[in-house]
């Protein structure tokens, strides 16, 4: 199987110049992309400068993480695409887990490495950490990190298993699986976008799936920060989405309980001062409901198969019962 890195990129040039070295070194089996969403900030230049070796696919516009990549691969021919955030710094060895798990198994569609914090090394990183699940109302999680509590690695998810999501951060996919799927959902533009695709392809027959063996590290926030209420927007209103095109249950229960809770998280915000997050839910959800029909014929289009969620409600645990550790929750199919 041939194997192509890609990295995205939209006015990244000190992350490129931080990060881009290191897939290099460590990529010798791969060819190297990167994906610019029409910089400004002198990335074209530093890579003809510094990294000649490196494929530039450049795209016309800045087409978010879903449009960007969506365009971009169009050019790309290797059987393995692994799509690289521009602020991941890679290890010795990362990519070889990922061929043998693909070369074993034909059913499976998509691989996540182990994403640890360039901040803060010992830790799990907040996208994806050990890999990603939902909840039955649609909330995402991680081994490693539920909501904002983020664990210390110390070998308790060295273990090659299934999952509900890939992240985005660091994703390798077989080219058929992501044709196969149309690719990411460019209305989306970015966040959440990858759950969205995993939750297709598990509709579609296929499996997710986690390696330890992989390692890279992620530094987080290089487009957007934690604290930008766009992100806000986004991942709300994303996560409806989601929800509407993807659930192989009765979706509008459970839209009706992700609106109070949606209307809880926003008053949590108002009584910490976070007013622009308050009104990033509130244009999340007007946004969800503008694209409603849209989302209906999306949902009609899609085949749907039963998944099997670990726990009810995330919220219910993190919040409620103070559980912070993923092997702590109590899991309906245990």
């Amino acid at each position: 199987m041939d194997i192509a890195v890609v990295v995205l990129n939209w006015n990244g040039k000190a992350l490129l110049e931080t990060y881009l070295a290191s897939v290099l070194t460590h990529s010798a089996e791969a060819k190297v992309y990167v994906a610019d969403n029409a910089s400004t900030d002198g990335s074209l230049e530093l890579l003809t400068q510094q990294f000649p070796e490196v494929v530039v696919l450049k795209n016309t516009t800045n087409l978010g993480f879903a449009g960007g990549y969506n365009q971009a691969l169009n050019y790309v021919e290797e059987d393995i695409y692994v799509l690289l955030n521009n602020d991941v710094k890679v290890t010795k060895g990362w990519l070889s887990p990922f061929l043998e798990l693909f070369a074993s198994n034909p059913s499976i569609a998509a691989i996540q490495p182990k994403i640890k914090s360039i901040q803060h090394p010992k830790n799990f990183d907040y996208a994806g950490a050990a890999g990603g699940f939902i909840d039955a109302l649609g909330y995402p999680f991680c081994r490693g990190r539920i909501f904002d509590s983020i664990e210390e690695d110390t070998g308790q998810y060295d273990t090659e298993i299934e999952v509900f999501w890939a992240s985005g951060a660091c994703l390798a996919i077989r080219k058929e699986c992501f044709e196969l799927a149309d690719g990411f959902d460019e209305s989306y533009f970015a966040h959440q976008e990858e759950i969205d695709l995993c939750w297709r392809l598990k509709n579609l027959g296929f499996s997710i799936m986690y390696t330890y063996k992989s390692e890279v590290f992620h530094q987080g926030g290089g487009t957007l920060s934690s604290s930008s209420s766009y992100k806000t927007f986004l991942n709300f209103r994303n996560s409806l989405s989601s929800i509407l095109k993807n659930s192989d249950r009765n979706p509008y229960p459970i839209l009706f309980v992700r609106m109070l809770l949606d209307g809880i998280a926003g008053l949590r915000f108002l009584t910490q001062g976070k007013f622009s997050h308050f009104f990033a839910i509130f244009r999340a959800h007007l946004s969800f409901y503008s694209k409603f029909r849209d989302l209906i014929e999306k949902r009609q289009q899609l085949p749907k198969k039963k998944q099997n969620f670990l726990v009810r409600s995330i919220v219910w645990h993190s919040f409620v019962l103070n559980i912070k550790q993923f092997s702590r929750l109590k899991m309906i199919n245990k």
